[in-house]
């Protein structure tokens, strides 16, 4: 049971990626075909963005009463059907009113699956799962190219990524009854101590946890700016690295498109790599590598040097020290808090993270252009030591309240 639901969590992972990069890729030709200008794709991802924000905080009340395989299998037919409809859109109003439930099925699943990973497998996976997150989004744009190319129009990829979608919410209703078999597995060493069934030595079920008793959670604020930094770093990075490369490195377009998408490439590929240590050197380790791998790209990236050739490598080297950051982040959540609140707080971190993804590319959009695209590497380095000053501030706080407890637990036995 274990394996099967693995295999089909990695085709989740792999789905939740194909429908992220539709709209980018499609948009050039769709906002004509719809009538609108270039700059409404702006409206079209606050909607979506707007709907995975709900979704997440939602989360873990769903999950609660529904389990985490009906609300993946919900989710992911939610979002089916709303790339169906955008396959039927003959007016900008409709695509919106259908990327709401696009936007709400990606945050109620995400949210749901990140946490069931984060309790019940190893490190390794949860970097690994977020890789094939990486396959899914590579591959959509591709889907749209050979529509777009055959004549066949934007629509038919949206019907095509629909048409997976919905086999796989078929396969996920079929196996909602695998969700509840398999065993979870230690986190990392740091896990909060819980009360436990003595018999089949799972934490007690417990109520939804509201949003005001999560944030009061030592600790809990700090993960979420960190995670917010994070994120926002990373679509910053996304959206405005290959126009920093041009417009102020003078880098050849070709030469800075081909590297701005080897940034998303790298994070890729580094998140598979990270597979393979993370459950050697631990959560804690891999984010704080992490950041400091980004601030040595960004660094290289910055450097007044006349070879394009640092920038350019400082970019990818970036990409790769962001790989394991998102997924360690998530997988730590349980041993940092403790299993009863993880899917809470996890919810509450996507929240966050789609927050810092959705501000702050045009607050950077609007500073360049009173100052200068200059500023993108400073901007970038200010997020990388927030996030960075906010991890290790939480690894204080977690300790400290470990210790605490222990010496409790001590004082009580004496």
């Amino acid at each position: 049971m274990y394996s099967l639901l693995l295999a089909l969590i990695y085709v989740a992972f792999v789905s939740l990626g194909l429908p992220d990069s539709l709209v980018g890729a499609g948009w050039p030709v769709m906002h004509g075909d719809l009538g609108v200008p270039l700059g409404s794709a702006g409206v079209l991802t606050m909607i979506i963005a707007g709907g995975t924000i709900v979704s997440s905080l939602l989360s873990e009340l769903l999950t609660r009463r529904l389990g985490v395989g009906l609300v993946t299998a919900v989710s992911v037919g939610m979002t089916a059907a709303a790339l169906f409809g955008f396959a039927t859109a003959d007016a900008f109003w409709v695509v919106c009113v259908w990327a709401l439930p696009y936007g709400l099925g990606a945050g109620a699943v995400d949210a749901a699956l990140n946490n069931y990973v984060a309790l019940h497998y190893a490190a390794r996976h949860m970097n690994w799962l977020h890789s094939f997150w990486g396959v899914g989004a590579s591959i959509s744009p591709f889907i749209m190219s050979h529509a777009i190319g055959a004549g066949l129009g934007w629509a038919s990829a949206y019907r095509s990524v629909g048409i997976i979608q919905a086999a796989l919410t078929v396969v996920l209703l079929l196996s909602v009854t695998l969700w509840g078999r398999v065993n979870p597995v230690a986190t990392t060493t740091h896990t909060v101590d819980e009360p436990r069934d003595e018999q089949s030595g799972t934490e007690p079920t417990r109520g939804h946890v509201p949003l005001r008793t999560v944030l009061r959670i030592p600790g809990v604020r700090l993960v979420l700016g960190a995670f917010f930094a994070y994120c926002a770093l990373e679509s910053t990075a996304i959206l405005w690295a290959s126009t920093y490369l041009v417009t102020y490195r003078d880098v050849d377009a070709g030469t800075a498109a081909a590297f701005g998408s080897l940034f998303l490439l790298g994070i890729t590929a580094g998140r598979f790599l990270a597979g393979f240590v993370a459950d050697r050197i631990g959560d804690r380790a891999l984010i704080r590598g992490g950041f400091l791998t980004i601030a040595a790209g960004v660094v290289l990236v910055a450097l007044p040097v006349p070879t394009d050739a640092v920038a350019l490598a400082g970019l990818v080297l970036a990409g790769l020290g962001s790989a394991p950051i998102y997924p360690a982040i998530i997988h730590s959540t349980p041993a940092n808090f403790g299993r009863h609140t993880s899917h809470a707080i996890i919810g509450i971190q996507m929240a966050a993270a789609y927050t810092g993804s959705t501000l702050a590319p045009p607050v950077f959009g609007g500073l360049s252009a009173l100052l200068g695209m200059w500023l993108l590497p400073l901007y970038l380095g200010a997020l990388v030591l927030l996030g960075l000053l906010l991890s290790e501030r939480l690894n204080k706080v977690v300790d400290e309240a470990t210790l605490a407890r222990d010496d409790a637990t001590l004082d009580a036995e004496r």
